[in-house]
């Protein structure tokens, strides 16, 4: 059975081409890999995952002073049963909080990135889900500089195309199942919107990656690994060199599926602005160009939200 594999990241310091010929191997085949050694300290990871806990615990009607109607949920509360995977039938069984990219207001990118919300109920809320967002932020940076080599860029070509990007760590909570019968996963079948993705900490077992070969394979992490995906918009800049892989949230098939499960991914965006038309290094005789149309992440992005019932 093949497995995702996890790779130090440290070793670019230390073995950089091997690594970056480890990491684009991994990518191109599961377009998922696992990510250690990236010092993000334990007591950020735990500290944040303690104050979303205690913001979800909070009564409904509490934590609905900070959903913002008609935002596709961009900042701020979304409730369960909103988000819904594409083509899928039943909404998703999750509840979650968006936190964004702090940006002058003046900035240019003002009018699509809103100020952030954050819940006096919880005043750490604030401190942890930041300090994550910019831990996450960094790491997703080194992990595209050895994406960039790989595919015969400079190392540094996406820093100023991600630098201010509409990135979102998103806390979700997926509450305990109590109904055996319950015909909605906790997550549906579906592809990342973004450039890359990264997971810190799953508090219980349940995501899942479709293999080339059609099989459901589960991902867990070990020590402090976080778990490190392609989205659909590199997919789409790197012509699928690096695919974005159908992914899932499974309930378990054991005592945990009555526990809550907790998950904080981190969705790495690039700059609004960004045209997605593939690279002229990923278009060769045998990967000819896919797409003939221009859009920028922005346009892609609201795009997408339609399809999944935010907006």
């Amino acid at each position: 059975m093949k497995n995702v594999p996890t790779l130090d990241i440290r070793r670019y310091d230390s073995d950089r081409a091997a690594f970056v010929a480890e990491l684009g191997a991994a990518y191109r085949e599961f377009g998922f890999c696992c990510i250690s050694g990236h010092g993000i300290a334990r007591e950020l990871v735990d500290g944040a995952y303690d104050a979303f806990r205690r913001f979800f615990a909070l009564p409904t009607e509490t934590k609905m002073k900070y959903h913002v109607p008609g935002s596709g949920g961009a900042r701020g509360y979304t409730p369960f049963k909103v988000e819904t995977a594409k083509d899928s039938k039943h909404p998703d069984l999750k509840e979650f909080w968006h936190v964004g990219r702090e940006i002058p207001r003046d900035s240019k990118f003002a009018d699509v990135m809103a100020p952030n919300l954050w819940p006096a109920e919880v005043p750490e809320f604030h401190r942890y889900g930041y300090g994550l967002f910019e831990a996450l932020d960094q790491l997703g940076t080194r992990v595209l500089r050895a994406l960039a080599l790989h595919i015969g860029l400079p190392e540094h070509y996406f820093g100023d195309k991600t630098g201010q990007g509409n990135s979102i760590l998103r806390p979700i909570h997926y509450p305990p199942i109590t109904d055996e019968h319950v015909p909605n996963v906790r997550a549906g079948a579906h592809e990342d919107i973004n450039f890359i993705t990264l997971l810190v900490g799953a508090s219980a077992e349940g995501l899942e990656v479709l293999t080339r070969e059609g099989e459901w394979l589960p991902i867990t992490t070990e020590g402090d690994a976080i778990v490190v995906n392609i989205g659909d918009m590199l997919q789409r800049l790197s012509n699928h060199v690096y695919p974005s892989t159908t992914h899932r949230v499974v309930n378990p098939q054991n005592a945990n599926a009555r526990k809550p499960r907790y998950s904080v991914p981190y969705f790495l965006h690039p700059n609004p602005d960004v045209v997605l038309d593939p690279l002229p290094q990923c278009v060769t005789p045998d990967n000819p160009r896919r797409y003939d149309t221009s859009i920028t992440s922005h346009e892609y992005l609201q795009q997408r939200l339609r399809e999944i019932k935010l907006i």
